[in-house]
């Protein structure tokens, strides 16, 4: 049904790629197959006159996504985000998206705000700004409140958003659809995956009480943080295309003689913002993985203020453990151990030799140690270890991918602060300290004790469970026997580890 509507727009979309001269650019970077080359040549060529133009200040690629319109920008905006999907080239240009579009009116904006909430913004709200910012999917207005005169930022999503986005979503699952079925040897490109990615990112994007209670989480865990705060959240005034909070006063963090002429140390913001980033990571598992300067200003008392969290990353606390043990084991240059982490928690086969891994190792690490100190990256280290651990046979993994990449723009926010910063003086003291709490024989009995409380939960089932097994013995049947060996094991475990967890208890109130 679709159909028809799907090829017309892919034809536009060739057709825009091709004028702009993103068609060539594209298809050089993924070294595309002959056949797809083929096939996009004969999607846009013929229909260049139908394409838009685009800004020519801007990078093919670039120029052709803004030009084609909101889902596109959005499109290349999350691409940015996978290297490993685009290579680090077309990741670095796709960053440089401005994510400006024309503003929709404010009576709009208004209405959506009324039919959401149900509440009238010209009682509720004393003034109600033109647009501050347009965005592909948003904009934002800035708003004060009538009863208590607090400053607001409200964020409203596009009229019909969803459905553009949907249809465009279509379109880009239709053409990825046909890629692989006309050039097989397209597949290793994944544009499938690529679009279900896409897909995941924007779905979430576009109910923005997932933003709101995101940024909720984030407040909970950061609530500590010296020197670091989050704008106030409005829930009743925000539901699924309207969010509301406080509006963040400060200079951004990109402009370096506004921070100067308000006194700020950009020195120590550098430091600041790199540790706060790597705390987030290792120690809570959630960390804002869009951390560039538009999204971060620095309050007049010095504070460091975290805006948009619509791309939030988050590492399940084993996997932080290993990227802790792997970073700490660079930063000592230890690389036997770097190897052994890495095959103890299974990323590469366990049929690889290890020692050859270890050298291989070496050779990503010592060239940069032996850079002066304040060229050394940690983002650029990371790419060099994927690199080396997909030859190895290690599997992509995205929540590393997404981590490499926040950290790299982390980096650049610093070194924009200050260029002499050194990266691995400031971040080892988080690391080794994340490691001291994190792993060893606390950290041991700990997780001994979580396992109990989880066993524990179960024990007013245990005489159901021990009596059923016992009416199976009376009933024999082939695998009696095993069920009966392993609840008694259960049993001697649950033992252990509620000893373990008294243990812990104990060792706590020392």
């Amino acid at each position: 049904m679709r159909g028809p509507h799907n090829i017309w727009r892919l034809i536009r979309t060739g057709a825009t790629f091709e004028r702009t001269g993103a068609m060539g650019a594209a298809l050089d970077a993924f070294d595309a197959p002959r056949p797809l080359r083929i096939v996009a040549r004969i999607l846009g060529a013929p229909f260049f006159w139908l394409g838009l133009k685009g800004d020519p200040k801007m990078p093919p690629i670039p120029r052709a996504l803004t030009a084609l319109g909101p889902a596109y920008i959005k499109f290349g905006q999350i691409l940015s985000t996978r290297p490993d999907f685009v290579g680090d080239e077309i990741a670095q240009q796709l960053r440089v998206l401005q994510d400006r579009l024309p503003p929709f009116p404010v009576r709009v904006a208004k209405k959506t705000f009324y039919d959401e909430t149900g509440i009238d913004p010209d009682e509720i709200f004393s003034e109600f700004s033109e647009p501050v910012a347009a965005a592909s999917i948003a904009q934002v207005h800035k708003a004060k409140l009538a009863l208590d005169d607090i400053t607001v930022a409200v964020k409203i999503l596009r009229p019909k958003i969803e459905r553009a986005f949907q249809t465009d979503i279509d379109a880009f699952y239709f053409a990825a659809g046909m890629i692989e079925f006309l050039s097989p040897g397209s597949r290793r490109l994944r544009p499938t995956d690529v679009i279900e990615h896409f897909e995941g990112v924007v779905l979430g994007e576009l109910d923005l009480r997932l933003e709101t209670a995101a940024a909720s989480e984030f407040a909970a865990n950061t609530q500590k943080d010296e020197g670091f705060t989050l704008p106030a959240l409005e829930w009743s005034l925000s539901s699924r295309r309207v969010m509301t909070m406080g509006w963040a006063e400060g200079v951004s963090m990109g402009d370096n003689d506004a921070l100067d002429s308000a006194g700020h140390d950009r020195a120590k913001l550098g430091e600041r913002v790199l540790q706060l980033f790597l705390q987030h990571a290792l120690r809570d598992g959630y960390f804002h993985a869009d951390m560039h300067q538009g999204n971060l200003k620095v309050a007049p008392n010095g504070d460091i203020i975290a805006l948009d969290f619509g791309i939030m990353g988050h590492i399940d606390e084993y996997t932080r453990r290993v990227y802790a043990e792997i970073l700490f084991g660079f930063i000592s240059r230890d690389y036997r151990r770097v190897a052994e982490v890495h095959f103890e928690a299974g990323y590469v086969p366990a049929n690889r030799d290890v020692d050859e891994f270890a050298r291989a190792l070496r050779a990503v690490g010592e060239p940069i140690f032996g850079m002066d100190a304040t060229k050394i990256s940690m983002g650029k280290l990371l790419a060099y270890l994927f690199e080396v651990t997909e030859r190895f046979g290690m599997e992509t993994r995205t929540e590393l991918i997404l981590l490499q990449r926040t950290m790299v723009v982390v980096e650049g926010v610093s070194r924009s602060l200050n260029p002499q910063i050194n990266i691995w003086q400031v971040a080892e003291p988080v690391v080794e300290a994340y490691i001291r709490k994190s792993i060893g024989p606390r950290a041991a009995l700990k997780d001994l004790a979580k396992t109990a409380r989880v066993l524990v939960r179960f024990g007013p089932r245990l005489p159901d469970l021990v009596e059923a097994m016992l009416i199976k013995q009376a009933m024999p049947e082939p695998e009696t026997p095993k069920i009966i060996k392993w609840s008694l094991l259960a049993g001697f475990i649950f033992s252990f580890l509620s000893g373990a967890a008294l243990t812990v208890v104990f060792w706590e109130l020392l």
